[in-house]
């Protein structure tokens, strides 16, 4: 999932000046779990926007804002509402604003509340932990299911560095060191062979962006 945080409201207050009627967005997926952009943070976004004088004709909160089908119906339903609207801001991930720009049938200027942080898992705690850097070259087959490119600062793919301390890393003290959590359970599934084979470096084009997958490819 996409974790994404609220800009501070005066940040968002100055990249809607000059915009008095304003339809709000949120996401029903990651920013509804992480709250940023459910129910309650569109209510408590439209309350602050109307004590300062702006007009919030509507809200919707589509299943998944990134997905075009998903938003369409939303903005559908709530079309009256949008017609009425100057802008529209949207309390959502990076992508969740890009699809509301590129769904917005208006032409209506498209701003974001939110800011985008990283990919995470979410753990039984409810917890979001970032483990994967989306780099297209995985090998977590030959690590025991451990991303070092993430979990390790320093992103190496061989080794722990030379200033892993006791099973700690040289950046955070705090922070038992990848390599070291990668050992472990390569030893306990039997595999320490693989921590033996040297990774040759990153192919970066992998990662060039903008990547784009065509629907006859999924």
């Amino acid at each position: 999932m996409i974790i994404s945080e609220a800009k501070p409201f005066q940040e968002v207050l100055d990249s809607v000046q000059g915009f008095t009627r304003i339809f709000l967005v949120g996401c029903g997926d990651c920013a509804t779990l992480c709250k940023s952009g459910g129910e309650g943070e569109l209510l408590a976004m439209k309350e602050k926007l109307e004590a300062q004088g702006k007009a919030v004709p509507g809200f919707c909160i589509p299943e998944s804002t990134c997905a075009a089908a998903k938003l369409k119906t939303e903005l559908a339903k709530n079309m009256k509402a949008v017609r009425e609207a100057e802008a529209i801001l949207v309390l959502a991930c990076g992508l969740g604003v890009q699809s509301v720009k590129d769904n917005d049938r208006f032409g209506l200027a498209v701003l974001p509340a939110n800011n985008t942080v990283f990919g995470a898992c979410m753990d039984g705690q409810g917890n979001f932990l970032e483990k994967c850097s989306l780099c297209g070259e995985c090998i977590l087959a030959k690590t025991g299911g451990i991303c070092p490119v993430t979990l390790c600062p320093k992103g190496i793919l061989n080794g722990p560095c030379g200033g892993m301390d006791k099973g700690k890393c040289e950046l955070d003290k705090e922070r038992d060191c990848a390599w070291v959590l990668i050992w472990r359970e390569l030893e306990k599934n039997n595999k320490l062979e693989s921590f033996r084979i040297n990774q040759p470096p990153r192919d970066h084009k992998k990662a060039l962006k903008p990547h784009r997958l065509a629907a006859a490819q999924k």
